[in-house]
């Protein structure tokens, strides 16, 4: 009988712990995601990035939302929608990003509306959009959100 019931409470406090674990460990990305970031678009500057902040709405959706200026010309990246924490590595993007690259698309916006990935491979330290093939061009957009 003391034997059961030592298995009972062994189980009980290990399910406890890892439901506890969990619970930091989203969290703990959590916070990593939410806030403000560095944004950059590689044909705009690796130098001067714009920002993007991510926010959370009392209904627990996560909101992103920002924008990359050329200091140069009217160059721009601009980013507006939602994010799904997939994992640390990986987010979920669903909304519009677009550019304006004076030298690219006829000097016209490039806009894409939809969900895309964001993934953080390696040691690197920011999530780069993994949809970077434009569908009208033979280019590629590194969109860059910085940890």
């Amino acid at each position: 009988m003391l034997l059961s019931l030592s298995l009972v409470v062994c189980a009980q406090t290990k399910r406890n712990t890892q439901s506890k674990t969990k619970t930091t460990s989203v969290s703990q990305t959590e916070r990593k995601v939410l806030g403000k970031h560095m944004l950059a678009l590689q044909w705009i500057s690796w130098e001067d990035f714009g920002s993007c902040t991510i926010t959370k709405d009392n209904k627990g959706i996560l909101h992103c939302k920002g924008e990359q200026r050329s200091k140069e010309n009217g160059d721009y990246l601009k980013i507006d929608g939602t994010i799904m924490i997939v994992n640390a590595k990986h987010l979920k993007f669903s909304g519009t990003i677009s550019c304006l690259v004076s030298y690219l698309n006829n000097g016209k916006v490039y806009k894409r509306n939809g969900t895309f990935n964001f993934k953080a491979r390696g040691q690197r330290k920011y999530w780069r959009l993994q949809e970077m093939e434009r569908s009208n061009d033979v280019c590629v957009d590194y969109v860059d959100i910085f940890f």
